[in-house]
């Protein structure tokens, strides 16, 4: 399975989180940078920062990936639009929440699979 983290470095202890989680060892993290200028337009801005990751076509359609979004909205969002169409379908997410603690640290809360969640939603249409 390979991470495309676009947010902070995961540190090893939320990889093994991932890893018991997904039930999949990790082949890879790859990090990219996400920095957004806010004065030009965000699409064009995605897709430089998705053709960072380096993947080809088939890569994007057969390997198993889990995404770590960056933590602005609207970047997620396009992002999401942006791996769909690449994808053909929804990605998998790394959803982490903070720990309790006198100092902030966060942990793995879940992974989510927004196509399962896609597929359940259309039958409450």
């Amino acid at each position: 399975m390979l991470i495309l983290n676009f947010t902070h470095p995961l540190p090893p202890e939320q990889q093994a989180q991932i890893e018991a989680l997904a039930n999949t060892p990790l082949e890879e993290v790859r990090t990219i940078r996400v920095q957004i200028n806010q004065e030009e337009p965000l699409e064009p801005q995605i897709t430089t920062i998705v053709d960072a990751t380096g993947l080809s076509s088939e890569e994007w359609q057969t390997r198993p990936l889990l995404i770590n979004p960056p933590g602005y909205a609207p970047a997620a969002f396009v992002l999401l639009a942006e791996l769909h169409g690449r994808i053909g379908h929804f990605p998998s997410l790394i959803r982490l929440r903070p720990k309790p603690g006198p100092v902030t640290t966060y942990e793995v809360a879940e992974l989510l699979n927004l196509q399962a969640i896609r597929e359940a939603a259309r039958l409450r249409r």
